[in-house]
Parts: C-alpha cells; structure tokens; sequence
C-alpha cells in the first residue's frame, strides 16, 4: 500500500488470507482516499465494528454499514442501526433491525406506521406478520389484527389490497383476520372471510395458497359436523368432528366442547377406540375441571372401562386414480393428490357421482347435496338456496 501503491494487490491478498491487521491497513488507506464504501467494509472485515458504525454514521453510508454486517452482527449492533434509522424517520428499517435485535413491539410499530402511510405497503406488512409470529406475544397478534381489520385508521385492509389488485397481501390478510376470528370462536365469520377471499383468487386465476385452503376446509368441517348431527346422521357428524379435533389447536375458544362433542358422537356411532382417546385427553388437569357435568360421568366411564373397536370406515374410489380410499380422507397415498371434499358431506368427491353448487360452484356428491335440496337446506358453503332446477 505504501510502498508500491498496489491497493487491488492488498485487497486480493486481505480477502484472500482474511488478515485482521491487513483488513484495518486497507481500510485506513481507503480513509485517505475518501473511499467511504470500501473502507466500511475492510473494517467491518478487520471487526473493527464500532469504528466502521460511526463511519457509517459520519457518512450517512447505514445501508451499506447494514448489508456489509447482514446476518451476522450481534443484537447491540442491530439496535444500533435502528436506532439510527429510527433518528432518520425510516421507519421500514427502523422496523427491521429492530426485529433482528429481537425488539418486536419496536419493530412492529415502526412498521406499521409504513404499512399506514405509503401505497406500496406489502414489504412492510410481510415484515410485521413475521415480527407477530416470531414474537408469540399474544398482544402484538392484536394490534396486527386491529390494523388489518381496519379498525385503527376505517380501512380494511383486505379490501384496499384486492382494490389494488394485490392479490397476495389479500390473501395473507384474509387468512390472518380469518385465524383471530377462529380463536375468538366465531368460526362463521372465519368461515366466510376465507370463502370469500377464496373466491376472490379463483375469479382472477390466482392460485389458492394451501394454508388458505386447509383453513377453509376445517372450519367446513365443523360446520358439516353440526348439521350431520342435527340431522340425525351420527357417524358423519362423527368423522368430522374428529377432523376438527384433530386440529383442536386452531379452536382454543372452545377445546373442551368440541372434545365432549367428538366423544359423545364416536361413542355412539361405534367408533370406541377414536372416543376413548378423545375422552382420555379430556381427563387431563386442565381440561377434566371444565367438562359439562351432564357428560362427565360418561366421558369418565369411557376412560375406566375402555372398548378399543373402531367400526371399520367405508372405502371409496379416489377421483383421480383407481385407489380405494377412506371415504372421509382427502389424501391418496397412491398417486399422492390432495383430493377435493365435498361439501355436503365432508368426505372426499366421487368422480361418478359429481356435481357443483351452482353458486359457488364448489365440488358436491350429486346424490348428497340433493338430499339436503330436497329438505330444504341452503348450500353449507355460500349459504345460497339451491332450487332441484338448478
């Protein structure tokens, strides 16, 4: 360097043998040169962290200072940089290094004043959904919910993105808005955000995302297994309260409920073995103090004196391939499809006896969703009346 002047010579060799000392005699002769660029980032390499911060600093070179360090400085310097965006008012990288620092409620903030405040807001939303997320903090779910919801500034969030043709963001909103509406156990709501986003993509041939998808189907179930069992049909109703309770966890208004239910239904349409393993979860500490007393006894029986026949589940030929299929499954080991469910039913579709609902056009068993014409019953889907002419 001083000698012969040869700085691309020393830096190939700094990078080459990742000398500390080297790296700090390269990075002062870029301070000479006034080459702030280069000199951040021969300090940074030489760990001189602190000194190439405060040259970020002097230099207003903080996005550079910030993807030089990247993924590996420690949470102080994270905050650092945040705290030097939070100075400048910007308030998307404040809200990011915030978040790397660990700082979420920060970090949310931050990006939610993005989010409100600027047209292309998607960056900023992603990035506050992941802040939510990695924070387990139920509060910040809250304020996240709020702002989507609309109930922070009177905009919907999902209308605004579908407005704009975001297809994405909506979505990501949708199933979000839809997931605190199912743990506040108001699962019709839920429901029909999900349905209606769902139709929404579908319209615009945007491809469903899976977990919107799956969402839609549970909370389906749930409202399938209500009106088997209302109908008198116990075994359906059975099935699908035990695809419910299978994911139980999105239910948390209603844990214990939902399980007696799964129990009762098993147990009395011939599915021991599924009611006494739902009824030995309800004997745990924190579930046993809360079951109705009118089922108690029963629920308690099941467990002293357990009977582990199961009546075995009718097969049915998978849409897709000529696998036999659990009727109540929507997986084909044979030819690995996702099969689609129908939606007076639950159970998978059969491809000999298919129709669709002329609203909604989701996928039916003709024959069954006749049945539920013929008494009378709106399409469990879209809740729209079906005519026999239709």
């Amino acid at each position: 360097l001083d000698k012969l002047n040869d700085p691309e010579n020393a830096v190939r060799i700094v990078k080459q043998t990742k000398s500390t000392e080297g790296a700090k005699m390269v990075a002062k002769f870029f301070q000479k040169l006034n080459d702030y660029t280069s000199a951040i980032q021969f300090l940074v390499l030489s760990r001189c962290v602190d000194e190439a911060f405060q040259l970020a600093v002097q230099n207003a070179k903080m996005d550079l200072f910030a993807d030089i360090v990247g993924e590996g400085a420690s949470l102080e310097d994270y905050h650092s940089i945040a705290v030097y965006f939070e100075g400048e008012r910007n308030h998307l990288q404040a809200g990011k290094f915030y978040h790397k620092a660990g700082e979420h409620s920060k970090a949310l903030r931050h990006l939610l004043k993005v989010a409100a405040s600027t047209q292309d807001d998607s960056e900023a939303l992603n990035l506050a959904i992941q802040v939510v997320g990695s924070s387990g903090q139920a509060h910040l779910a809250r304020q996240l919910i709020e702002f989507l919801m609309g109930e922070t500034d009177g905009v919907p969030k999902d209308a605004k993105y579908m407005a704009r043709k975001q297809y994405k963001e909506a979505a990501k909103t949708a199933v979000i808005i839809a997931r605190e509406e199912q743990s506040a156990g108001n699962y019709r709501n839920a429901h029909d955000v999900l349905y209606n986003m769902y139709q929404e993509l579908v319209k615009n041939k945007i491809q469903v995302p899976w977990e919107m998808a799956n969402n839609l189907m549970i909370l389906h179930s749930y409202t399938l297994a209500r009106l088997h069992v209302r109908r008198g049909d116990h075994l359906r109703g059975a099935r699908m309260l035990l695809r419910v309770a299978n994911n139980i966890s999105k239910f948390p208004a209603h844990i214990i409920p939902i399980l007696t239910s799964t129990v009762i239904e098993c147990h009395r349409s011939g599915l021991k073995n599924s009611a006494f393993t739902y009824a030995a979860m309800l004997m745990r500490p924190e579930y046993r103090k809360d079951i109705d007393e009118k089922y108690k006894k029963k629920i308690e029986a099941i467990v002293r004196k357990p009977q582990k026949t199961e009546e075995p589940e009718k097969f049915t030929r998978c849409p897709f391939c000529s696998n036999d299929v659990p009727e109540s499954d929507l997986y084909c080991g044979n030819c690995k499809n996702n099969l689609p469910y129908c939606i007076a039913t639950g159970y998978h579709i059969l491809h000999n006896d298919l129709t669709v609902c002329p609203s909604c056009k989701f996928p039916a068993t003709r024959t069954e969703l006749l049945k539920l014409v013929e008494d009378g019953i709106v399409c469990p889907m879209c809740v729209e009346t079906i005519s026999d002419s239709d």
